[in-house]
């Protein structure tokens, strides 16, 4: 696990390095600020910024990262999410995974009832890929409006070009706050005013922000500096008179079991079973928070290879699933309904602790219904309405990965250890059907089969497959929202359960149809 972190720190370092030596140390120089250097001064001093999808575009022939900074901090004690594009790359123009991270932070702040606080310095979208931008991009000015429709209010800060459809950031930000002779806003620069009109103008006549402050009145405020645009949105926040729909818990303990034991606790052969018991003392308030057991288990004898139960993580209630020795069999699906059902009625969050290899196959348990159950577990999750957050820690295939709330599911949050993989099933699983059905063919054919040309194939797709299932891979495509270190994984729950509670939230007793 120590290996696999250090290759992850690798990758954050590619994240954090922007454009390079070159161009940071250029803006530097133009007294400028980082993003996240930015983001570090907006901040409550001490509390903690959740970076989210720092590896967004890993993979792809973009920067990792995708040259934008989105996470939730704290500011002025109120839980904001906070984008911060990054000039260093590009100018800080957008490119397709950046319009896809900054949809994923919107649809966070919405679903929890987040302000944004957006750091703008961008040169708009990334030209050469403007077909995959220009159409879905339309969204991210859809999202502010209905943040503000919503009570969610929105700050923006220019401290540089925010042009072309860019400009509409400001333009329908609640509150916006521009960088004297830094700040640039203009739905046309200089040379496209010229080739369209004919017109001859300069930066600061055309947009700069002296000319918003006194002029047109796009800026609500003008800054002397950078510094000071971070001191005015710090103010905006605290007088937005913000009230969390949850009160804050009285106390809480930390866990009985050391959680830098967790390094040990999951097998480098993800075939090889582990207990999540021992996962989920390592997360959860231990016993001197005063709230009895660590972990009241439910229906423990029975489905065991899926543990459910209640617990406390930061003082905050919370449902537990998690997987115990990989499969799920049908006690496993009856089970995890009616636990998700008693979650609701009680208006408890949800944590799901991944270790699946999916739903179980063959001729004794399809006649057992093992669709049917795990179908009504699916559906039990598919309309729950309490939050879910979700932590793969290992394998996540085919169906378990729906059964057990991944991404298509809509958790509030869901994290990937470095250990964990996720695909429709194994490399070698996937291979070995590939060749069946290969050799079936060519026997069909009346054809002799190629075991040379068979050994190859599945050589190459076990090795194609291990390598979409790795989390860097799937990170970078955003199906999660960060791959972290498991010893983090409590802190980060915290952080989530907090967040969750600027919005009320309140069970279902609505599910679809239960097949008997």
């Amino acid at each position: 696990m120590l290996a696999k972190l250090a290759e992850l720190e690798a990758e954050h370092a590619k994240a954090v390095a922007g454009g390079g030596e070159k161009y940071v140390a250029r803006h530097h120089e133009r007294g400028r600020l980082m993003p996240r250097e930015r983001i570090e001064l907006l901040v409550d001093e001490g509390s903690a910024f959740l970076e989210l999808s720092p590896l967004a575009g890993w993979g792809s022939d973009f920067t990792v990262g995708a040259s934008v900074v989105t996470g939730i901090g704290v500011v002025e004690g109120v839980e904001c999410m906070i984008t911060a594009n990054d000039p260093s790359v590009k100018g800080g123009a957008s490119n397709p995974w950046t319009v896809k991270k900054l949809f994923r932070a919107a649809q966070i702040a919405e679903e929890n009832g987040l302000p944004t606080i957006s750091l703008v310095e961008s040169g708009g979208a990334d030209l050469p890929t403007q077909k995959e931008i220009f159409i879905p991009g339309g969204r991210l000015f859809r999202d502010l409006t209905r943040s503000s429709a919503a009570k969610l209010p929105t700050v923006a800060l220019v401290f540089g070009n925010s042009t072309a459809g860019g400009a509409y950031v400001p333009g329908m930000s609640d509150y916006t706050v521009m960088v004297k002779e830094q700040a640039k806003v203009f739905l046309g620069g200089p040379p496209l005013v010229k080739m369209a009109t004919g017109e001859e103008s300069d930066d600061e006549s055309l947009g700069g922000a002296e000319m918003h402050a006194r002029t047109s009145g796009l800026a609500d405020y003008l800054a002397e500096d950078e510094r000071d645009a971070i001191r005015i949105g710090r103010r905006i926040v605290a007088r937005l008179n913000w009230r969390k729909a949850v009160p804050e818990p009285a106390g809480w303990a930390e866990p009985d079991a050391d959680p830098d034991a967790l390094l040990d606790l999951v097998p480098a052969d993800l075939k090889e079973p582990f207990d999540p018991r021992e996962v989920i003392a390592h997360l959860v308030d231990g016993v001197s928070a005063g709230n009895g057991q660590v972990f009241d288990e439910f229906k423990p004898l029975y489905g065991t290879s899926l543990v459910t139960g209640w617990a406390r993580i930061h003082g905050r209630p919370v449902g537990v699933l998690a997987n115990a020795q990989g499969v799920l069999f049908s006690e496993e699906a009856q089970k995890a309904t009616q636990f998700v059902q008693l979650a609701n009625q009680t208006d408890t969050p949800l944590l799901f602790l991944h270790n699946t290899t999916g739903y179980m196959v063959g001729k004794e348990y399809e006649q057992g219904g093992i669709i049917k159950h795990g179908s009504m577990m699916i559906n039990a999750i598919s309309n729950s309405t309490v939050p879910h957050l979700t932590v793969i820690m290992g394998a996540s295939y085919g169906a378990g990965n729906y059964g057990m709330n991944g991404r298509a599911y809509d958790p509030r949050f869901l994290f990937t250890w470095p250990s964990a993989k996720s695909a429709v099933m194994g490399p070698a699983q996937l291979a070995g059907v590939l060749s069946i059905v290969a050799r079936a063919a060519a026997e069909g054919r009346g054809q002799e089969y190629d075991e040379e040309a068979d050994a190859g194939m599945r050589a190459f797709v076990e090795q194609s497959v291990e390598e979409q299932s790795l989390p860097f891979f799937l990170s970078g495509m955003l199906y999660d929202d960060g791959v972290i270190d498991p010893r983090d994984t409590r802190t980060i729950l915290g952080i989530c359960l907090s967040v969750i509670e600027n919005k009320p939230f309140a069970g279902t007793d609505r599910f679809g149809v239960f097949r008997p």
